[in-house]
């Protein structure tokens, strides 16, 4: 698939497969396009060429005998339910208590009991360590509290794909490793995820695969301990170097 800006390419004829149960991190320098391709896939930006589809169904069209026609709002959003988006920034409603951010989901849009979607999100809080936040509101948390309240919102629709838009890049460093936790216990539990993130250890130990971005395009598409320990491309070499320079840089 492709997309444009303008006279700006985003993404240039990208071409990737993601399987069930695999975790796959997306990396690449500011601009390269990583956000852009898992906003693409959940239809929040409309691509411009290209196909994209989930358990075989096309998504945000439909074939016509006259070719293909845009779904329609109500359309897109029924496919939308089948994927979960975790932003940088939390988007918590502040009005509303930890537990009902976690529970309104799973009753409006999926049709979920009352009493069904509070006992999924208990669980889930219990799950992400906070159980004891269930009638917090969110200004009372920290940023890593509220990520992981935005985290067990996205889990509680079941949805069949979580995509995570640099989850981290918001937080304090000391609230990082938290939802960086949360997200890997996600992981080993069997969930499909695409990861946009900067952090190179956790692509790293739980990530199947890793994906280089660069000017829109997928210039490395590997196994994750293939990808940082035998880089193909001058491009991910030169990433690689710069972005441990940087974490020995920060880590002193």
């Amino acid at each position: 698939m492709s997309k444009h800006f303008g006279e700006l390419t985003a993404l240039d004829n990208v071409d990737l497969t993601v399987y069930e149960r695999e975790v796959v991190a997306i990396l690449g320098r500011s601009g390269s396009g990583k956000s852009t391709l898992v906003r693409c896939v959940d239809q929040l930006e409309e691509i411009d060429s290209g196909a994209i589809y989930l358990d075989g169904e096309l998504l945000g069209y439909e074939r016509t005998s006259s070719g293909l026609r845009t779904l329609s709002d109500s359309a897109r959003r029924i496919q939308r339910r089948r994927m979960s988006m975790v932003f940088q920034q939390f988007n918590l409603f502040p009005h509303w208590t930890v537990l009902r951010n976690v529970t309104e989901a799973p009753m409006v849009a999926h049709g979920l009991s009352r009493a069904d979607a509070r006992r999924r999100g208990l669980e889930l809080l219990e799950r992400v360590g906070l159980s004891d936040k269930t009638h917090a509101y969110p200004r009372q948390l920290s940023g890593g509290q509220q990520q992981r309240v935005a985290i067990a919102r996205a889990v509680a629709v079941e949805p069949r794909v979580l995509l995570f838009d640099e989850p981290t890049s918001a937080l304090d460093p000391e609230l990082v490793d938290e939802v960086l936790r949360t997200m890997q216990d996600l992981a080993v539990s069997g969930r499909t995820m695409m990861v946009v993130t900067h952090e190179l250890e956790f692509a790293r130990q739980v990530s199947d695969r890793c994906i280089f971005m660069a000017d829109g395009r997928i210039v490395e598409d590997r196994p994750s301990q293939e990808f940082f320990e035998d880089p193909q491309s001058e491009e991910l070499r030169t990433f690689l170097a710069r972005s441990s320079h940087q974490s020995s840089r920060a880590s002193a």
